[in-house]
């Protein structure tokens, strides 16, 4: 049996499940999962081998939608710049909710890129009876043209191995694109300020979601085996400022706790996690954070 290897877009319109079905397929923990929408802001690189079969580096994506400050139109502009350089696309749709402007829009994108797709039916646990998916999957191939659908429950991990399946199918014969030990493109800084920003997203979600930034300034390993990492929380406004501290401070230690015991399973050390909050007016436009932080 031939060996194949590629690289696969996760895209959809936001807050469909991308990060969560990425997480699902690779069998890690790799992308912030908040049910807020635009969670994820750069593409985030996960590996599966198959073994003595194949292997397949999925692309998660920001979510597409309409932007408006610089941060998210550099979100939009970097799910669009994955069509043009992958192997095979798969478009993510909520099943629960049902097909909608949004999601023929990057059906649109993704015909246009010319690339093999399949699309995603997700969360189809939420969906009773299943018949309900009919009608949408006859949408996503008749009229949008995908090669085929797969429904999944990205939460129960219900229909992966068959996607697994229909995706190796799609990729070109070759030899891996990564080594075997490589899980992640993704720096353990970068992680560690990713699932700072999850907690805060879980935590503060209806007040400042799109507000929050971390960037992680300081990361020490020492001698004995513990890493000490100093992290910034970048907010928009003073009021921000005191949502994310909390009274008495005591949301801000919530998040450093649950955070810390993210990172150390990342690591598979311990941790000893500083978090701090700064008012940065309108960083979601600023060039400068937005470099610091990876975005653009």
């Amino acid at each position: 049996m031939s060996f194949r290897a590629g690289r696969v877009a996760i895209v959809g319109w936001t807050n469909v499940g991308k990060s969560t079905l990425l997480n699902r397929l690779v069998g890690e923990k790799l992308a912030a999962v908040a049910q807020v929408a635009q969670t994820t802001r750069h593409r985030i690189v996960g590996v599966l081998p198959v073994p003595s079969r194949g292997q397949i580096v999925f692309v998660d994506t920001p979510g597409f939608h309409h932007p408006r400050e610089r941060m998210n139109r550099s979100m939009v502009q970097a799910a669009k710049d994955a069509l043009t350089e992958v192997d095979a696309v798969l478009l993510v749709i909520d099943a629960e909710a049902g097909a909608g402007r949004g999601d023929r829009e990057v059906a649109e994108a993704v015909a246009r890129s010319g690339v093999p797709s399949i699309g995603v039916l997700n969360k189809i646990d939420r969906v009773t009876p299943k018949s309900k998916l009919l009608p949408l999957m006859k949408t996503v191939v008749d009229d949008w043209k995908l090669g085929e659908v797969v429904p999944v429950s990205a939460a129960t991990g219900e229909g992966s191995e068959l996607l697994i399946e229909r995706l190796l199918a799609c990729l070109p014969e070759g030899e891996p694109i990564f080594g075997d030990d490589v899980l992640t493109d993704q720096t353990e800084r970068t992680l560690a300020a990713e699932w700072v920003r999850e907690k805060l997203l879980h935590h503060t979600r209806e007040e400042i979601p799109h507000a929050l930034a971390v960037l992680v300034r300081r990361w020490l390993e020492r001698a004995d085996g513990l890493v000490e990492i100093e992290a910034v929380i970048f907010v928009e406004r003073d009021s921000q400022k005191g949502i994310v501290i909390g009274k008495g401070g005591e949301l801000l230690k919530r998040v450093g706790t649950e955070a810390r015991a993210d990172i150390e399973t990342t690591l598979g050390r311990k941790v000893f996690l500083a978090l701090n909050v700064e008012v940065r007016p309108d960083w979601r436009n600023d060039p400068r954070a937005l470099g610091e932080l990876g975005i653009v």
